[in-house]
């Protein structure tokens, strides 16, 4: 089995600016992680890609660019540990894109409802979050969305992108 998943990366300067402070802060879940918004969290799949590869890409073919605007945090407390960056600007864009990434061979279920985000801290105690959410709060950036891609998790390395799909 490989373990998966489908995202769209946040780009420089702005990845590396949130993966430090997610390290920075203690995250235990960061390293390795790059920044991203979630379209199919990690799932475990049959080690041949291709046909998930097919799908992603006609995936992709169904959603034109867009533009993603990110500015200040949210949480997800009580029900769950996570402080985040929140979109202001493409949430249905992520959403349609997300619907669409879910089917077929990645038909999956999520714990969650789908909330496009970018997470900044997690599995962290109550301060720690607190000051997350604080330090944060006056994040602001805003970029195209041309492509997603396929991460696959490795022991050692963490995430890494195995295929980008454009829009």
């Amino acid at each position: 089995m490989t373990v998966i998943g489908v995202a769209i990366a946040v780009p420089e300067p702005w990845a590396s600016q949130l993966y430090d402070y997610r390290l920075a802060i203690g995250d235990p879940t960061a390293a390795g992680v790059p920044s991203h918004i979630t379209l199919i969290p990690p799932t475990e799949v049959d080690g041949d890609l291709t046909e998930v590869e097919e799908h992603l890409a006609e995936a992709a073919r169904s959603v034109a660019p867009f533009t993603v605007h990110l500015r200040g945090t949210a949480t997800f407390r009580p029900v769950s540990p996570v402080v985040f960056v929140g979109l202001v600007e493409g949430i249905s864009q992520c959403e349609q894109l997300a619907e669409a990434v879910r089917r077929g061979p990645l038909a999956v279920d999520l714990h969650f409802p789908y909330h496009p985000h970018v997470t900044i801290a997690h599995h962290l105690d109550d301060a720690a979050l607190d000051r997350a959410f604080e330090e944060l709060a006056g994040f602001d950036c805003r970029f195209d969305v041309t492509d997603f891609h396929l991460y696959v998790h490795d022991e050692q390395e963490g995430w890494r992108s195995a295929r980008t799909f454009p829009l």
